[in-house]
């Protein structure tokens, strides 16, 4: 039976991933800290083995090396000692009795003429003192993979006499250390490695619980805790520690943003009777200009202080995700070109130039009230922001299922350190408070973004100001849309 093609790489995507998965899980195990500490420690521990058996297995070879002497020189004196004389008559009866009883040892007796008389062995060249045989003595003697050591005596009368013992315990007992070493360092090599990733995943898995708590703490859900394990060891008590920190942090602001709530709400109703108290003197027959000028900039700025309020109480709405109650697909090319009419004059009353490269694609499932507001604060930002003769764009493409809008400019930006800093409320740059605003605009759209699934972000335009939104695209999804906050 033939597997269809979409099957099979279907089946390909599927292994490719998995192994890319294992790959990346490597990775971060055998890049992370705790990997290399105990990969260090396991190569101290490895060195220290290896020195220690080394040091072992050499005492043990210096140790069974000089018995080898020991018994050589014991054989040799009492050879001497036998044949009561330092010649060839007296040593040959002993070396012949010896050949016959003696077949541990290595015996050889020669003349001056470098015969052999009695013993073993064949000739060697006469040499006093203790020796090693050579590898072809060794071959010829039927040891070639065994060392053979002795001492030789010259004679009174121009003879030579040789012991020797086979030393194939020596031999074997260093071919047996260097596996042993090869073998311990190939071991504490395994368990160094295996101890060092087995360690770092059970460190990793509670650094990433830590980690998976700050990001969704930082997407606004206060409410997050660090889990505790239950082993009352260090990661626990750094729990403890940082849990303590939330809780408190998050009554801070819980506490800062409900006394604004309050303020912006308590204040509301007597600033709107104010105003109507004002805008009915304003309709007096018999007031005069300079009074009826001074009432109209006070409702001007009755109404900034208004706007100001109901900024404050939507950006609360807004960060609880509650929207406006209405939940349709909207879609961008439709908004932007609102955007563009409306704000298009007013950036060239000002100088300026509102662009629109082209048709925005991509569909935003959410609140069209509040992706509008999002648009216009940010080109209303720009365009008060940037003098005359500025350029103003606002552009968006489609990548990898999601939505890319860019708000740039040419002005004169944002410096970086303070890129983050205006997404708070009430920041504003201009410390002179000369251009409008209440220094809520951009925390309105960042929050607004996020209640609708997106992140935004700052950079430098080169000269200018890039503001980039990235929202999931809805264009892919069923027939109703999804709420905004979901």
């Amino acid at each position: 039976m033939t597997i269809p093609v979409a099957v099979r790489g279907a089946v390909r995507g599927a292994v490719r991933g998995a192994v890319r998965g294992r790959l990346d899980a490597l990775y971060r195990i055998t890049s992370s800290l705790s990997f290399r500490i105990v990969l260090l420690f396991a190569g101290f521990l490895m060195l220290s083995g290896a020195l220690a058996i080394l040091l072992s297995g050499l005492q043990s070879q210096h140790s069974l090396e000089k018995q080898i002497r020991r018994a050589v020189r014991a054989e040799r004196t009492e050879v001497i000692s036998a044949a009561g004389g330092m010649d060839l008559a007296h040593f040959r009866p002993v070396v012949q009795n010896l050949v016959r009883h003696e077949p541990d040892f290595f015996y050889l007796l020669e003349d001056g003429a470098n015969r052999v008389l009695a013993g073993n062995m064949l000739h060697l060249r006469p040499q006093p003192g203790s020796r090693w045989l050579s590898r072809a003595h060794r071959q010829l003697y039927g040891e070639p993979e065994s060392a053979i050591y002795g001492e030789g005596v010259l004679l009174n009368d121009g003879g030579y006499f040789f012991v020797g013992l086979n030393a194939r315990s020596l031999t074997e007992l260093r071919h047996d250390f260097w596996i042993i070493v090869g073998w311990s360092l190939v071991g504490f090599s395994v368990l160094g490695v295996g101890g060092g990733m087995i360690l770092s995943t059970i460190i990793l898995g509670r650094i990433e619980t830590i980690s998976v708590t700050a990001r969704r703490i930082m997407s606004g859900d206060m409410a997050q805790r660090i889990p505790y394990q239950g082993a009352d060891d260090e990661f626990d008590h750094l729990a403890h520690s940082l849990n303590a920190m939330l809780e408190r942090n998050e009554r801070l602001i819980s506490s800062l943003q409900q006394v604004s709530n309050d303020i912006a709400h308590d204040m509301r109703r007597p600033l709107s009777r104010l105003r109507r108290r004002l805008e009915a003197a304003a309709l007096a027959e018999r007031l005069p200009d300079a009074a009826r000028d001074t009432i109209e900039d006070a409702l001007g700025d009755l109404d900034a202080a208004l706007e100001t309020f109901s900024s404050l109480l939507r950006l609360s709405q807004i960060e609880a995700e509650i929207s406006t109650g209405t939940c349709a697909r909207v879609s961008l090319d439709d908004l932007t070109r609102r955007i563009t009419d409306l704000y298009g004059p007013v950036a060239e009353d000002r100088g300026q130039v509102l662009i629109v490269p082209g048709p925005v694609p991509g569909t935003v499932a959410g609140d069209p009230v509040l992706l509008m507001q999002m648009l216009s604060n940010l080109v209303e930002n720009a365009i008060n922001h940037t003098p005359a003769g500025s350029r103003i764009s606002l552009d968006g493409r489609l990548a990898d299922g999601r939505i890319l809008l860019v708000v740039a400019d040419d002005g004169p930006g944002i410096p970086p350190d303070a890129r983050e800093r205006v997404f708070q409320r009430f920041v504003r740059l201009d410390a002179s408070r000369s251009v409008p605003g209440s220094g809520l605009g951009l925390s309105l759209v960042r929050a607004i973004v996020r209640l609708h699934g997106g992140t935004i972000s700052l950079s430098d335009n080169r000269p200018g100001l890039r503001c980039t939104i990235i929202l999931p695209d809805d264009a892919a999804a069923g027939d109703s849309p999804r709420s905004p906050a979901a």
